[in-house]
Formats: C-alpha cells, sequence, structure tokens
C-alpha cells in the first residue's frame, strides 16, 4: 500500500508543476495529460480507500496500524483535492489562458505554482518521512500562498486585463491558495492536530 501512497504524491507533486507549466505557456497538449492523470490519480485514491476501510475492518489489524490507517483515510481525500486542482488549473492552460494574462499576473501565477511545488514537497516529507522539520516550515510557506493571492487579487482590480480573463484568473488564485490550505491540513493531521481550516 505505501508504494501507492507515494505514487499517488508524486503525480500530484507532478501535476500541480506541470499545470502552472501548461497554463502559463498555454501548453494545450501537456494540460490534457495533466487532467486525464488525474482520473488515475482519482482511481488510485479510490483503490487505497477501499484496501484501508478494509484492513481497519479487519479484526486481526493491530491498534497501532489501525490508527495509522486512520490517519491515511482522512487523508486521502485532501491529496485527491489536490489533484483535482491542478487539473482545473492545466484546464485553464488547455483554453490558452495565459497568453491573455497581464505580465505581472503571470509572474504572481508562476511564484504561485513554485511556492505551491514547495509547500507539496514539505507536506510529502511530513507524511510519508514524518519529517517533523518540515512542519515548522509549512505554515510559512502558506502564508507565502496567502499574500500572493492577496497580490493577485490587487493586480485584478488595476484593469490590466479584460474581465473575463480576470475572473479567470481570480479563479486559478484560489486554486493555488486552497491548495497550500490542503497540504496544511495534510500536515496537521499527520502530527495529530486537527485544528484544520
Amino acid at each position: 500500500m505505501r508504494s501507492r501512497v507515494i505514487q499517488v504524491f508524486a503525480m500530484v507533486g507532478e501535476a500541480i508543476a506541470g499545470a502552472t507549466h501548461a497554463l502559463l505557456n498555454s501548453d494545450r497538449e501537456a494540460a490534457k495529460i495533466i487532467v486525464e492523470r488525474d482520473v488515475t490519480i482519482d482511481a488510485l485514491i479510490d483503490g487505497l480507500l477501499m484496501e484501508t476501510e478494509r484492513s481497519l475492518l479487519a479484526e486481526t489489524t493491530p491498534p497501532t496500524q489501525r490508527a495509522e490507517l486512520l490517519t491515511l483515510l482522512r487523508m486521502l481525500p485532501e491529496i485527491e483535492r489536490n489533484g483535482d486542482l491542478a487539473a482545473h488549473i492545466a484546464r485553464r492552460g488547455a483554453r490558452g489562458m495565459g497568453s491573455e494574462m497581464s505580465p505581472r499576473s503571470r509572474g504572481l501565477i508562476e511564484r504561485m505554482g513554485e511556492v505551491a511545488s514547495t509547500i507539496w514537497r514539505e507536506a510529502t516529507d511530513i507524511i510519508l518521512d514524518a519529517n517533523i522539520e518540515a512542519a515548522e516550515a509549512i505554515e510559512d510557506i502558506d502564508d507565502e500562498l496567502d499574500e500572493l493571492h492577496v497580490a493577485l487579487t490587487a493586480e485584478l482590480t488595476s484593469g490590466s486585463m479584460a474581465l473575463p480573463v480576470a475572473v479567470e484568473v481570480a479563479l486559478l488564485a484560489r486554486f493555488y491558495e486552497r491548495f497550500g490550505d490542503h497540504c496544511v491540513n495534510l500536515a496537521r493531521r499527520q502530527l495529530g492536530r486537527d485544528g484544520v481550516d
């Protein structure tokens, strides 16, 4: 089961980085691949959910393993949501939206993509390797995503983009911001601190 959990984490990490690239480069083919891979991510997670539930119900599963399985059961939907958010970003790339964005909004989105990739790596370290040191950084990284979200929202009010494009960019900013929130929630669940956002 662990190898499939690692695979899902790797796929979501590749998806968020690839989605940002596809968006900024209006790379329709890359965007389509990311959207198609989200179906694979969902199927892997569905399989993991079923296996986890079966293991939890098995009388032979030791109590310590039950606690780990319960944590995984609660994390898997958050992981799936992050895959979905990457697919939403990629869909905008498939529409060629990147070329319609203002230079400042493109720069802010590029940075949001970099920060989203970083926070995902930190969350992965916490969850897969129990790296407690990574937990200290994750809240700060999420704060940067929040600040970028605010900066991008301010750019949208400047009138530098057509209204339909500005609306889509506002959604993109929200997707990245939520991606960070899910990473924080995942880390908190792993560490047993469930003050989730």
